[in-house]
């Protein structure tokens, strides 16, 4: 290799990366900090407004009419703005797998607003899943404002919501790893350099802008006094997994219930669904403050330490502890099953931890009347909280990174292992899917969009991207199958690590939305920059179907 190609390829491959990743994490950190702040402040906003109604009554009519005209107003934004539906996480890993268009200058205005809306409205929503949109689509107005090419905009977006979900949560290992674990299902060196160089650029302005604001940085749970556990109490730290894993499906079955039962929903030509939530929202609201938010609050005043919350846990209907969480519990469930059976632009990633500590306080008295040591009360909280999101969302290794990242403690992570374990096992079982996977299908079938499987055969290029690299380290589009390979006349076997050759032919098979758009990807691939015009202008020549 010339020293001419090698810079080439040194530049291509690492520095504009970097250098576009750390553009998108600068936007990103601003625009998610400031989101992210404003989200905090609404949701205590609306606690002090629900507070005030149930104190005078004669204003629960005003808030039911405020709420429907909100829920209306949602649902007409999601009719042209569809991207906003849900929690955003599902949106972004089908526009980083090019299934799905993000069109940012529309989409983050409108999830911003949204999201916003429905804080301040009172509903059991949370910010980090519109956090990651947001950062998504700041890596797609990067990329585009700059003109990538399209496999360099699905790194910014991987990149982007990399450094959302971090800024979001305080925890860049856990925005990293979720990318790898969650949106793409793999790890390559070049998703590596964009979320990397995102999340460290989005971290070092989001503490710029704390700073400069003198905001203190904390970590996300501190309330929790986190000890060593012995191996003689390890049965409990199992019944714990068990109990939350077996929870979780249950959970998992209620979401997949709740879309159907909301897709046969025509009320005002579908948009009359929407009310549904937002109505159970307020009614919830009033009976606790505790199913209000996304439950941020609420997870931190489960802790010995407390919160500033901490009196809300016991002010269900003056009940004792035990009877407040398990009413707790179950409205915070019902709440955030409608929120996605509705489609309502709101995250339901803390509203899923918030449930899985929920279940690990209720758990941990179980366990101190089997003679378990009060002591161990939070350690059981977190783990129940860790395996309920892993058995759901089935990606284990971001809930063990998560509890180390929200608590900055490395006590549990033997034990947080151990449950996660239990959690994902139990998913596997009965056969439960990703919850977001699930969810992005559901998307597709919204918008009609529907894959057809197609074959395109082509020629690895010097200069190319893939030339020399392992197939494992290509961030293919998404649905690739490489079905041969041809060097030199002869077949090699297309194996993860099979190494490129210049000259290779290989065939691939995809199930793609628009296989023009699919070739010209996988030219970005396979063909040098320099010759990608040349090729585009060939086509638009003489136009060629290789789909078979």
């Amino acid at each position: 290799m010339t020293k001419t190609n090698l810079l080439s390829r040194l530049y291509r491959h690492g520095v504009q990366l970097m250098a576009v990743g750390i553009i998108t994490g600068i936007c990103a950190g601003i625009i998610v900090t400031f989101f992210n702040i404003a989200a905090e402040l609404l949701a205590k906003y609306a606690k002090d407004l629900y507070s005030l109604i149930r104190e005078n009554p004669a204003f629960v009519p005003l808030l039911f009419i405020a709420l429907a005209a909100i829920a209306f107003l949602i649902s007409t934004l999601s009719k042209y703005v569809p991207m906003v539906r849900g929690s955003g996480i599902p949106q972004t890993e089908g526009a980083a797998r090019g299934l799905l268009e993000l069109k940012w200058y529309k989409s983050l205005p409108s999830m911003v607003a949204a999201c916003l809306v429905c804080i301040v409205s009172g509903l059991t929503a949370g910010a980090e899943g519109p956090s990651m949109f947001i950062g998504a689509t700041c890596g797609d107005g990067t990329s585009k404002m700059l003109k990538c090419t399209d496999m360099e905009r699905r790194y910014q977006l991987t990149g982007g919501a990399c450094a959302g979900l971090a800024i979001a949560f305080n925890a860049p290992l856990t925005g990293i790893v979720f990318a790898f674990e969650e949106a793409h299902r793999r790890f390559t060196p070049a998703i590596f350099i964009c979320a990397f160089s995102s999340v460290l650029s989005a971290t070092i302005t989001r503490n710029m802008l704390y700073q400069a604001m003198n905001m203190p940085i904390t970590s996300s749970f501190s309330t929790y006094s986190l000890v060593q556990i012995p191996l003689n109490a390890y049965g409990f730290v199992a019944l714990a997994a068990i109990i939350s894993g077996l929870l979780g499906f249950g959970f998992y079955c209620l979401c997949l219930l709740s879309r159907k039962v909301f897709a046969k929903i025509t009320f005002a030509k579908g948009m009359g669904k929407m009310l549904i939530p937002f109505l159970t929202a307020g009614v919830f609201g009033l009976i606790t403050a505790s199913a209000m938010g996304g439950g941020h609050s609420f997870i931190q005043s489960l802790g010995t330490n407390g919160g500033v919350d901490a009196q809300d846990v016991t002010t269900v209907f003056s009940s004792p502890i035990v009877v407040s969480l398990i009413i707790i519990l179950l409205l915070r469930a019902i709440a955030t099953v409608l929120n996605l059976g509705a489609g309502v632009p709101c995250g339901i990633f803390i509203p899923m931890l918030s449930i899985g500590a929920c279940i690990g306080a209720l758990v941990s008295k179980l366990c101190g009347v089997m003679g378990m040591d009060s002591i161990y009360a939070d350690c059981i909280v977190m783990i129940c909280m860790a395996t309920f999101f892993a058995s759901i969302v089935k990606a284990p290794i971001t809930a063990i990174i998560m509890v180390v990242e929200l608590t900055w403690q490395f006590t549990l992570l033997i034990p947080v292992i151990l449950g996660v374990s239990f959690g994902y096992m139990v998913s596997e079982i009965f056969g439960a899917k990703p919850i977001y996977e699930v969810i992005l299908d559901g998307i597709l079938e919204d918008e009609h969009i529907h894959l057809t499987r197609h074959t395109y055969s082509t020629v690895i290029e010097g200069g190319s991207i893939a030339m020399n690299k392992p197939i494992r380290d290509i961030l293919w589009p998404g649905n690739l199958l490489i079905r041969s390979i041809k060097r030199n006349g002869e077949n090699v076997i297309a194996a993860s690590d099979t190494v490129l050759r210049e000259g290779d032919e290989i065939t691939v098979q995809t199930e793609c939305v628009d296989f023009n758009r699919f070739k010209t990807w996988v030219d970005e691939i396979v063909k040098p920059r320099q010759n990608l015009i040349r090729s585009s202008l060939r086509r638009k020549k003489t136009p060629t179907d290789n789909s078979r």
